[in-house]
């Protein structure tokens, strides 16, 4: 058996399946008709309308979120409380200017003690600061 003589039996069944949809095709009613031209046209419509891919956001959207962690990392840094306690102060300047920046009284350890010997004399200074002297 050649090729040729399996193809003339589909030749021959398909093209009795033409005729007979071109014969269907000439009976059907006009409001069928009408339907299938709609439902051609939006078949055809969405074939040729673009695809939306939701992964080709997902590069974009990940170098953003990178960008807005490191934007949080520039502008609030972790504290780092052990880099301070384990570099060595050269002179105790250091220490002491963060006492001044603090609003808080000094801890009593690292306070003068002189400070603590006349505590009647800083309470009698206050109270007069809040009442100026007439002259």
């Amino acid at each position: 058996m050649t090729s040729s003589k399996k193809n003339r039996p589909d030749k021959h069944v398909e093209q009795r399946a033409r005729e007979l949809w071109h014969e269907a095709a000439q009976r059907i009613d006009p409001a069928t008709a009408g339907r299938l031209r709609a439902a051609r046209r939006q078949a055809l419509e969405a074939a040729q309308a673009p695809a939306h891919h939701p992964v080709r956001w997902l590069i974009p959207t990940g170098a953003f979120a990178v960008i807005a962690l490191a934007a949080m990392m520039v502008w609030h840094p972790l504290p780092q409380h052990h880099e301070a306690a384990s570099a060595p102060a050269l002179n105790g300047s250091a220490d002491s200017t963060a006492d001044l920046d603090s609003d808080l009284p000094p801890d009593a350890d690292k306070a003068d003690p002189n400070l603590y010997q006349n505590l009647d004399f800083y309470g009698w200074l206050a109270t007069a600061d809040s009442h100026p002297a007439n002259r």
